[in-house]
């Protein structure tokens, strides 16, 4: 169960999007394959991770049966691309259970359904072929490999038409508050200079940045310690 504290977090970064708190987010950042099923679609919310190998959807089903309220199932195919894992009924299954919604690095089935149903599903595509109930395999609340992105449980995944980013969540309210301010820097300042005809370069200097870039890097490969390169 999310607390009330966390629910409100979650309302303010939807106020921002993902891409803008994924300027400061350092690796986590899913594929932009997994797209959701429609453009309206917002997830966000603390991963229940879910690995599920094969055409198998056992543990799947089991797996949402334990995740806590309001959590974001993130399924992890482990490269098998041909059989969807989640349609119809399993979303609704997710839904009824009380989750934020779902993301699979794979594709999805029943996407008519899917568009209607007013549940967040984010996945690779669509698929005609099908999951079953074998219970050959797998695991949960574990760690992940999800559209390349390392997901672990408990982890923020927070994503829209952009994209999917994920972040620890001890770390998720800082970069909020940082792309709450790069948010109000854009519609205060930075967008009203463009549209009056002026240049970016009043607020940044290009050229002395990429100097100092490459000066950065040439410097950390030269580091000299007692006058010796080391």
């Amino acid at each position: 169960m999310i607390d009330e504290e966390m629910k409100a977090l979650f309302e303010r970064a939807k106020k921002v999007d993902p891409a803008q708190i994924g300027h400061y987010v350092l690796g986590g950042y899913m594929n932009g394959r997994i797209r959701p099923v429609t453009d309206d679609m917002v997830v966000i919310g603390p991963a229940f991770t879910v690995r599920l190998p094969y055409n198998d959807n056992a543990i799947l089903y089991h797996a949402v049966e334990q995740a806590p309220e309001g959590s974001v199932i993130v399924i992890d195919r482990m490269g098998e691309d041909r059989f969807a894992c989640i349609g119809e009924i399993c979303a609704l299954n997710a839904k009824m259970r009380g989750m934020a919604g779902m993301i699979v690095d794979g594709p999805n089935a029943d996407t008519r359904a899917l568009k209607t149903m007013g549940f967040p599903v984010f996945s690779t595509g669509r698929a005609p072929a099908t999951n079953s109930l074998k219970g050959l395999g797998g695991e949960f609340n574990v760690a992940i490999h999800c559209g390349g992105a390392v997901v672990r449980p408990g982890d923020i995944v927070y994503g829209d038409l952009d994209g999917v980013i994920v972040a620890p969540p001890d770390e998720f309210e800082h970069l909020v508050e940082t792309a709450e301010a790069a948010t109000r820097d854009e519609v205060e300042f930075l967008k009203p200079m463009l549209l009056e005809g002026r240049h970016l370069t009043e607020v940044w200097n290009f050229e002395r940045l990429s100097k100092m870039g490459i000066n950065a890097a040439v410097a950390e490969l030269l580091k000299v310690e007692g006058g010796m390169k080391v």
